[in-house]
């Protein structure tokens, strides 16, 4: 046993502080990211990759989410035959992603999906600092190197580093920090989405500072995000995309029916790990660390990101930064407490009280 007394932090546990500004106007900050793998490059208007579960990303979300600028990850949680027709509909081929996982018909359905022109593959497991992770990264760079491979989660700067060497093009943050995520309570494990950010970021530089030539893995924070407000404050902790899930269900892009309820549009959302989710993708469950739920719906996903990307540019501008690597560099963040985290929501409400 060791314990380690350096202190996690959380999204809430952190405010930007505000600086000096000479943008005269929000709308042309540029919120646009650029990657770079094996000699080709892939452009993105804007950080934010749509999350590959059940309830969230199929063709229509992945096709919303490549017109807004960002991406789309098709689900695994079907049969392979299904997940590699539902990438055949996704309409520009530079951008086709679909999630895998690192046992079972994992290979075969990689090769599938590879004949439907895949060109980013996610490697979806929980607990991403894994012997099987680092095979099935093996494998696709050995049989598939033209994929772009996201791999993950992984909450440690130690493990990002395992998976940039294993040959990660990109890594995603965070065991335990999702909306409908069970994980923390049912296995004690997990480190808030913030300060993986912040851990794995500091490897990044590290692994940049030893080979200036070597592209480290790009950060994708992935869990705990509420609010477009907790995006600016992953870009600006160094996260390359933020991963939305919550955020995007309930938009019509997402799979599954809209139901009225007491006069309400709803839509189920499920956590991967759920018993819902897992009856619906295997006939059975086990160690359950997520749950179920139903979430309004919102409307179409361009208007959401529409909203949202507004809020981020907004959040970048009070840091006087035109980019996200600007803002990056111009970031400073301040520990806050649990009062001034109160102040900093609507309050009015309660004043009657």
């Amino acid at each position: 046993m060791r314990i380690d007394n350096k202190e996690v932090l959380s999204f809430d546990d952190v405010i930007l502080e505000p600086q000096y500004s000479e943008l005269t106007t929000r709308k042309n900050i540029n919120t646009s990211v650029q990657v770079c793998y094996s000699n080709k490059i892939l452009d993105f208007k804007i950080p934010i990759i749509s999350s590959p579960m059940s309830t969230v990303t199929e063709a229509h979300m992945s096709n919303a989410m490549i017109s807004q600028g960002g991406l789309g990850i098709i689900h695994r949680y079907n049969t392979i035959e299904f997940q590699a027709k539902l990438l055949g509909y996704v309409n520009h081929r530079d951008y086709r992603a679909a999630a895998v996982g690192v046992s079972g018909d994992y290979k075969e359905r990689l090769s599938e999906l590879v004949n439907n022109d895949l060109s980013v593959a996610c490697i979806d497991i929980a607990h991403g600092d894994h012997i099987l992770m680092e095979k099935a990264i093996e494998f696709i760079r050995s049989e598939h190197p033209h994929l772009f491979i996201i791999a993950g989660n992984v909450a440690t700067g130690h493990a990002y580093k395992r998976l940039a060497f294993a040959g990660a093009h990109a890594v995603r943050t965070s065991v335990g920090s999702g909306s409908i995520c069970t994980t923390r309570i049912q296995t004690g494990h997990g480190i808030p989405t913030f300060q993986a950010i912040l851990d794995c970021y500091a490897v990044k530089q590290e692994l940049l500072s030893n080979d200036k030539d070597r592209i480290p893995p790009y950060i994708i924070a992935d869990g705990g995000i509420k609010n477009s407000g907790d995006i600016v404050k992953s870009l600006a902790a160094g996260a390359d995309f933020t991963m939305l899930g919550s955020m995007l269900s309930g938009t019509r892009e997402t799979p599954g029916k809209t139901i009225i309820q007491d006069g309400k549009k709803i839509k189920r959302y499920n956590g991967m790990a759920s018993k819902a989710a897992q009856k619906n993708w295997k006939g059975t469950y086990n160690s359950v660390e997520g749950v179920s739920s139903f979430v309004q719906y919102k409307g179409t996903t361009s208007k959401v990101i529409n909203e949202i990307m507004s809020n981020v540019r907004s959040g970048m501008s009070y840091s006087g930064a035109n980019t996200i690597q600007e803002l990056i560099d111009n970031a400073v963040f301040r520990k806050q407490s649990s009062s001034s985290q109160i102040e900093g929501n609507p309050h009015i409400f309660n004043r009657n009280k």
